[in-house]
């Protein structure tokens, strides 16, 4: 395994030590990789040489037909199966019947030469995109073992060049959003190594995340026999340094070369097929290769590995692309010396995509606690909350009611012998309440409407001074007054009367449905009574979207108008064409109206990056055009009448049914109190989030004017770039008039691979992701479990829908979805339930649905998986579960 290197003027030919991590776009990912572990002290990688990117594109322009069939297959239907793989099949036979050019197939035998022509080789495809941070594309490209002879070298390279348009590649690719065009291919070829034993090295466990935990999977002979399922390998598991479990398998074949060329399955001796692969020893000494190989990359590694007498070689290593990001460690969390323990709280806001960087430091910035990112979403260190037993109780009782799933993630890694919890000091537990605060003075107990109108009041008189002021400043001025007006946001967001009213609700609510279970024997039973709360701006919202519905109902070209309007994903200018239409005039003004009040709301409405439905008026379309179709005029008025009535007659129930009781008028009396509360203050809890919205909106409208001026100065090349960037790195851009273009693009790319990951309800600082589990025995077999949040059960057709832009429902139907948030409202007016796989008792789903009077069922794991769109099921609102009818 010595330092080739082939530098007799031929281009397309480079040996491995001549070849940095940095030339991926030359030697594709797997060259790259291999050339920085050619030369990383103590790693011993087999002799080769890589065909680089530029015989590739030299070859491939010499067959014109390549390009026409590009063309084609750029223009194919992405579900069209059928069509992709026969034009995948054409594509590689044309690259692979290709002609090399002499001087090309000169420089490849000669590099063979070098090698010893009468050595094996393995030839191996290594895509530009491959082994990348984002996506490893592992096994999506071919690799060919045990090839002899310069000419079947030449002959395994073209195939390694046609594998680039496999079936599985090309799909692979569109999955990850990248072109077929814009990828390279290039070939490494090494000398045969004919290992004792072989396998994958995991730096991180990739199915917990763990990083401190190595998974080490072995067998006898080729890896070829672990990677295409021959057999069970050997798995070790192995933490600080010590094998803490193993698995030893029973292998009985193994693939081994065959002296004149190519491979065969063997039978493994009876006495050897249980024996270990590896022994122990030999384990921790992999896994340590593996971590120099990790702190090398710096990130956890997928490492394939080989064992001959001569030791462990090493023959790829890739990034773990599955693992979620563990955030950035505070120096007090380092001090601790203990692994911290993180909540999400996209969880908790309803909004678990990812976030860019400018939306995720502007939360930071303007949020009570301090928050830490990862993966483009952002956590919340309870360790000292944990290890304080004070707190931790006061903590899981919260967590639990907001989400069964995070309590008991919490109390999975609390139960784990190797979590040790730090002593805490003095006052480290912090504060156990609401988000936006501590725990409040003491609960409103006085339903007093005046209350909730008076914090309306003060919240927009707030941002209407903050609308005002913010017009006049530019450049780093307007950086002075953000810092100045971050801290109004926080002073409105911790208003001891506000956080007192969101109690006074909450309390109530919980209050109702624990004593009216106990005295009366119902689950849930404040749900019917939060039935058309007063003053709620989410349900409101809904409600006048009918009424822009019915501005527009009595004019049929207006109608036909916007039908073709929501056919065009970026129709944003169909305002300006509504007044030349009969009836158009009132319908722009119908929307208009609705927009000023709601337009500073969108889909995950928390990430200032997102548009809103002012800067895409479009997106209400669909919305409106539903609500003309399945509701008559004056629906709104009368959905809200309903509910207030049903309330009242389920207050009037209860109370009779209660005085009924022995000791029933002091029962009754406490009741009434209750029922006061809930309806003047249950409304308000959703009016504190509106007030946020209302304030981004207006940071964002000031953020985007300065990045007009940076663009329009050359400091930036597009407006959008700013929300790749954190709120401190653009205000340095803005005080220093210089960007760079690099940072930018690598952040895009990271946000890309960020949209892929699903967020843990509960990390580690160790790399784990825990998502908890609900541990009932009364959840029918086969249903799936979930927590109850608005009663009654309602059986109908599933509509799986993950993007708002995209929902096309009849009555009936029964929203299921990831997560619900306010811009979602206007969707519940036409269903007939809803599934969740994120949300609580609290959380915005939960709330309207309770006003709204839908069954609804949230936290259920997977639940976009579990059901098909299409399929029937049943609700159990009251007991916290979904049946699948079929």
């Amino acid at each position: 395994m010595r330092d080739t290197r082939f530098d007799e003027g031929c281009e397309t030919v480079l040996g491995l030590g001549e070849v940095g991590e940095d030339q991926a776009g030359l030697v594709g990912g797997k060259g790259a990789h291999l050339g920085a572990l050619s030369r990383l002290d103590g790693v011993r990688v087999p002799d080769g040489f890589c065909v680089t990117t530029d015989a590739f594109r030299r070859v491939v322009e010499r067959a014109p037909e390549v390009d026409a069939l590009l063309d084609r297959l750029a223009g194919a239907d992405p579900d069209d199966r059928q069509a992709v793989r026969a034009l995948s099949a054409e594509l590689r036979r044309a690259v692979e019947e290709a002609v090399i050019p002499d001087d090309l197939a000169a420089g490849i035998t000669g590099a063979v030469a070098r090698l010893g022509e009468g050595a094996a080789y393995a030839v191996r495809s290594s895509a530009t995109a491959e082994d990348l941070p984002t996506a490893s594309f592992a096994g999506q490209q071919d690799t060919y073992l045990n090839v002899v002879g310069p000419a079947e070298v030449l002959r395994h390279v073209s195939r390694c060049w046609a594998s680039l348009f496999t079936e599985r590649a090309v799909i692979y690719r569109r999955r990850n959003g990248i072109d077929d065009r814009t990828v390279r291919m290039a070939v490494v070829v090494q000398r045969m190594v004919l290992p004792d034993a072989s396998g994958v090295l995991f730096t991180a466990d990739p199915v917990t995340g763990n990083r401190r935990t190595a998974t080490v999977d072995a067998g006898f002979g080729l890896g070829e026999a672990l990677v295409s399922g021959l057999v069970n390998p050997d798995v070790f598991t192995v933490r600080d340094d010590a094998v803490v479990a193993r698995t030893i398998a029973v292998k009985q074949r193994a693939v081994h070369a065959l002296p004149g060329g190519g491979t065969r399955e063997v039978t493994v001796e009876p006495r050897q097929q249980e024996r270990p692969a590896l022994t122990d020893a030999q384990v921790v000494e992999l896994v340590r290769l593996g971590r120099r190989i990790e702190a090398h990359f710096g990130c956890p590694q997928d490492i394939e590995w080989c064992l001959t007498d001569d030791g462990f070689g090493i023959v790829q290593s890739r990034p773990i692309t599955t693992l979620f990001p563990v955030p950035d460690p505070v120096p007090e969390a380092v001090e601790r010396r203990t692994p911290s323990v993180y909540v999400s709280v996209g969880h908790q806001q309803m909004m678990t995509d990812a976030m860019k960087p400018l939306g995720w430091s502007m939360w930071q910035r303007t949020a009570m606690v301090p928050m830490h990112e990862a993966g483009g979403r952002l956590f919340v260190d309870v360790t000292p909350r944990l290890a304080s037993p004070a707190s931790r109780a006061a903590l899981l009782d919260v967590m639990g009611k907001g989400d069964p799933l995070v309590r008991d993630a919490l109390e999975t890694v609390l139960e784990r012998d190797e979590f040790e919890l730090p002593v805490p000091d003095a006052g480290d537990a912090g504060p156990v309440g609401p988000p936006a605060g501590g725990a409040p003075e003491a609960s409103v107990t006085e339903a007093d409407p005046a209350i909730v109108a008076e914090l309306v009041e003060r919240s927009e008189t707030s941002v209407a001074a903050l609308e005002r002021d913010i017009r006049t400043k530019s450049g780093t001025e307007l950086f002075d007054f953000l810092a100045e007006a971050f801290e109004e946001h926080k002073r409105v967001l911790s208003d001891p009367l506000s956080i007192r009213a969101i109690m006074a609700g909450m309390e109530a609510i919980w209050w109702l449905n624990e004593k009216l279970g106990e005295w009366l024997g119902e689950k849930n039973a404040a749900d019917a009574l939060t039935l058309s709360a007063p003053g709620n701006v989410t349900s409101e919202m809904g409600l006048d979207l009918l009424d822009v519905a019915d501005a527009i109902r009595p004019h049929p070209e207006v109608v036909a108008f916007l039908t073709d309007v929501q056919d065009d994903a970026h129709g944003d200018g169909f305002l300006d064409g509504l007044v030349k239409l009969p009836g158009g005039s009132a319908a722009r003004e119908a929307i208009d109206t609705y927009l000023r009040r709601y337009g500073m709301r969108c889909v995950a409405e928390i990430d200032i990056a997102r548009p809103r439905w002012s800067e895409r008026p479009a997106t209400l379309v669909p919305l409106i055009l539903d609500n003309v179709r399945n509701f008559g005029p004056g629906a709104a008025e009368r959905r809200f009448e309903q509910g207030r009535l049903r309330a009242l007659r389920t207050e009037q129930d209860v109370l009779a049914r209660l005085r009924a009781l022995p000791d029933g008028e002091r029962k009754a009396d406490a009741t009434k109190r209750m029922i006061d509360q809930v309806r003047a203050f249950a409304g308000y809890r959703e009016y504190p989030k509106y007030g946020i919205v209302c304030r981004y909106f207006l940071y964002k409208q000031a953020l985007l004017e300065e990045a007009g001026r940076l663009v329009r100065d050359g400091v930036l090349d597009e407006r959008e770039d700013v929300f790749h960037l954190t709120f401190q790195e653009l205000e340095d851009v803005v005080r220093s008039r210089r960007a760079d273009p690099r940072l930018i693009a690598r952040r895009k790319e990271a946000f890309r691979s960020y949209e892929a990951l699903t967020p843990p309800r509960v990390l580690t600082s160790d790399g784990e992701a825990v998502n908890g589990a609900y541990r009932r025995d009364d959840v029918p077999a086969g249903a799936l479990a979930g927590l109850a949040v608005s009663t009654g059960s309602v059986e109908g057709r599933a509509r799986v829908i993950l993007d708002l832009a995209d929902a096309e429902l009849e009555e009936g139907d029964i929203l299921v979805t990831r997560f619900t948030d306010p811009s979602w409202s206007p969707l519940f007016l036409g269903v007939a339930g809803l599934v969740t796989e994120v949300g609580g008792l609290m959380t915005h789903g939960a709330v309207i649905t309770r006003e709204y009077g839908l069954p609804a069922v949230v936290g259920v794991d997977q639940a976009t998986r579990l059901i098909r769109d299409g399929q029937r099921i049943r609700v159990h609102g009251t007991d916290g579960y979904v049946e699948i009818l079929g």
